[in-house]
């Protein structure tokens, strides 16, 4: 037998007990009185960077990490920001198969975007270390909105770290509610809400702003950043406190992520500024032969180049020839007051437009501006359509979406389509904004709402294009909007608060990068529907803003008067191939009757009038949707619910199948899902041995409802008063 020896070792262990850290905290109050926590030091310390924002029961925990080092032959800031709702966060289960977080939803996508926007112009040029953000929802409740918060935690997150950055910044929700500014209020409140604005900034500058708004003015505007600003420079400074208090946090740490060699930039400067800023004054609309004469300019400085140099320096020659190339055609742009394609400063670029240009799409139009071009489809549908938004804080339904494309042949690109990028979501989410205010309320439309932007051509403002195009699409598909919605894109070329300035009208993409300002602006004759704002630079004043959006109203009334020239209202009836919608209201103690059990009698409905049927509950209520391109069976389904529905009055005649048959008597249903007896006796005048001897399963027969059973609420039924009475005829006792 083997044998088992069992030795018993007794280990003396040391406990070791640590005390839970504190962290250091640092606290301000919004202007409803709310008080917003940032704490550091207690969670997350092995990242560079990490704090709590807390208000309430909502926190969020951002972290940030930045490389040591540079990659080799990086001359950009590979900056990644994430934001992520945590379902647990307010004790949900995620969606689908999985039963885990997955792939970021379009929301997360833009709230990432839009803290993006606000951190990367203040990460210093020079620094190019592989940096990377993320913001976690982990605690929320139902009416708050955390959106608001994400730009604080992240930025705050940076500002303890040692990462250079020329910060801090913050980002705050702004909304005009009864006419009163609010800085971030509840999600409830925002359904009264006639402004959303989100702005970010620094304590001195406004960086960032996106949102949407029902035609508000150019002034309601500007008060409403202003607004913002000041509720952020408390924000900031709460930041800058609590980094003064965390010794990582200073001094920043020390790197060197660039090799420049200033002789050669002087030399790329002398020979390449006179070209540049004459090319930008020849005024070429054509992009591609306005690049290939930059192009040609810095291959002939490096054919200058001794032979055995060119390859090492090809690459700070591109880099320095860049820079070359934007002074030349910024300080064209203000001394000569002429841009690149020759436009004037307020000028916007050609129009041509198009509608109906697909057959089989429910709606199309094609809007063009200058090398710019939207192909734009309408898709309408019914409920079952409708968008699910199953996040961890928003959940609901959505009739209403604009989807953008951006293909790589629309700037010339052999590139393969890989999916949606961040940039199409951010860029249809703008679209859809701008376009939404203006479309009709459920009550008038019942359709989903598919728009689907292609852009076809891209030489800036394709944001903008996809606007346009939208109105003229959703106008040719015959849905009644309320007015016209045109965008236009500004940009900006100054020298500082204090120099010259030009405000420009409908950029291009070389302005839009050689350029401090990307500021899109929707909105119809009567206000403003939606904005967008990029800033790179610092120091942008009121007064240059107010100029932008009073320009930026000048273009969009010359673009909504060209739109005119083609469609200026919907379509008097939907195209032929468009399925009708119709709706029924009845009290919900039908529904159960109308779907029957299984579903059985809703899918015979479906299947016999060739209609789809959709149900909806609503308070007391049932609503049904009945759709179907054939009005002929969108009226017999009408007719089949409306008979479901009919409550059976005494002294009515109605046509009724004979449905079973009893030697008392049939059972003859008179209204789906409503059987009557019919008495023998009340079958003929004449006294009958059997019920079969004159009906049988399946008949269709007349009888009048002659009564309801006061306790039983069954119904009498009879086919001899119907049938005249015969001559002599003697009732019997």
């Amino acid at each position: 037998m083997p044998f088992f020896a069992f030795i018993w070792v007794k280990f003396s262990i040391n406990s070791i007990f640590y005390m839970s850290p504190q962290g250091i905290k640092q606290s301000f109050e919004l202007p409803d009185g709310r008080i917003v926590t940032i704490e550091t030091g207690k969670l997350a310390k092995q990242a560079d960077g990490a704090v709590v924002v807390s208000i309430g029961k909502t926190m969020l925990l951002a972290t940030v990490v930045s490389a040591k080092e540079a990659r080799e032959d990086v001359d950009f800031m590979p900056l990644s920001v994430d934001y992520k709702e945590k379902y647990s966060a307010t004790g949900k289960f995620p969606g689908g198969f999985f039963k885990r977080e997955g792939r970021p939803s379009d929301y997360e996508i833009l709230i990432s975007r839009l803290i993006d926007r606000a951190l990367r112009p203040l990460f210093p040029d020079d620094y190019h270390a592989e940096t990377m953000v993320t913001i976690n929802l982990i605690s929320g409740e139902e009416d708050v909105a955390p959106d608001a918060f994400a730009a604080l935690a992240a930025s705050a997150a940076i500002a303890v770290s040692d990462i250079p950055f020329n910060g801090p910044i913050s980002e705050t929700r702004v909304a005009r509610i009864n006419g009163e500014f609010v800085v971030n209020p509840s999600f409830s409140s925002l359904a009264e809400a006639d402004l959303d604005l989100m702005v970010a900034a620094t304590i001195d500058n406004i960086m960032m702003v996106e949102g949407e708004s029902k035609e508000v003015s150019e002034s309601v505007m500007l008060e409403a950043l202003k607004i913002a600003h000041d509720a952020i420079k408390v924000q900031c400074q709460a930041q800058l406190d609590l980094a003064a208090m965390v010794a990582k946090a200073n001094p920043k740490r020390e790197y060197c992520h660039e090799t420049n060699d200033d002789t050669l930039r002087e030399e790329v400067l002398s020979f390449s500024y006179k070209p540049c800023y004459q090319i930008a004054m020849n005024g070429n609309p054509d992009k591609h032969e306005r690049s290939a004469a930059f192009q040609a300019i810095r291959d002939q400085f490096i054919e200058s180049l001794p032979e055995e140099e060119r390859d090492s320096k090809k690459s700070l020659v591109k880099k320095y020839f860049h820079d070359a190339e934007k002074k030349a055609v910024r300080d064209a742009i203000l001394n000569e007051r002429v841009r690149l394609d020759g436009r004037k400063l307020d000028q916007i670029r050609p129009i041509w437009c198009e509608v109906d240009y697909l057959p089989s799409a429910h709606g199309s139009a094609i809007f063009t501006r200058g090398e710019t071009q939207a192909l734009v489809t309408i898709t309408l549908g019914n409920k079952m359509d409708e968008q699910t938004i199953d996040g961890a804080v928003i959940d609901g339904k959505s009739n209403f979406m604009l989807h953008y494309n951006f293909p790589g042949f629309s700037t010339g690109e052999a590139k393969p389509y890989r999916g949606v990028s961040r940039r199409e979501v951010g860029h249809g989410n703008l679209a859809e904004r701008a376009l939404k205010p203006m479309l009709p309320s459920k009550e008038e439309n019942p359709y989903t709402i598919r728009i689907v932007s292609d852009i076809l051509e891209s030489n800036g403002s394709s944001s903008m294009a996809s606007v346009c195009g939208g109105t003229m699409a959703l106008l040719d598909a015959g849905v009644k909007m309320k007015k016209p919605v045109a965008g236009i894109a500004m940009g900006l070329i100054s020298e500082g608060m204090d120099g010259k300035f030009a405000v420009l009208s409908d950029i291009l993409g070389d302005e839009d990068h050689l350029g401090d300002m990307d500021f899109k602006v929707t909105g119809t004759k009567d206000g403003i529907t939606a904005c967008q704002m990029d800033i790179k630079v610092d120091g942008l004043t009121y007064e240059v803003l107010e100029i932008a959006l009073n320009q930026a109203k000048a273009g969009r009334m010359h673009i909504l008067g060209e739109m005119a020239k083609t469609i200026t209202e919907p379509r008097a009836d939907y195209k032929d191939h468009v399925p009708r919608i119709e709706k029924m209201v009845v009290d919900k103690e039908f529904i159960g009757a109308i779907i029957g059990p299984g579903g059985k009698i809703i899918q015979e409905m479906q299947r016999e009038t060739n209609t789809v049927i959709v149900i909806e509950e609503q308070g007391n209520f049932g609503i049904i949707d009945i759709v179907s391109a054939n009005k002929e069976s969108i009226e017999l389904a009408k007719a089949r619910i409306r008979a479901i529905v009919s409550v059976p009055e005494v002294g009515e005649v109605y046509l009724g199948t004979v449905k079973s048959i009893l030697p008392f008597g049939a059972f003859v249903e008179v209204l789906p899902g409503k059987d009557g007896l019919l008495h023998i006796s009340e079958i003929e005048w004449k006294r009958l041995e059997t019920v079969e001897s004159v009906l049988k399963v399946g008949d269709k027969i007349k009888v009048k409802l002659i009564g309801v059973d006061a306790k039983t609420n069954k119904m009498k039924l009879s086919r001899k008063a119907l049938l005249p009475k015969p001559e002599g005829y003697q009732e019997r006792n």
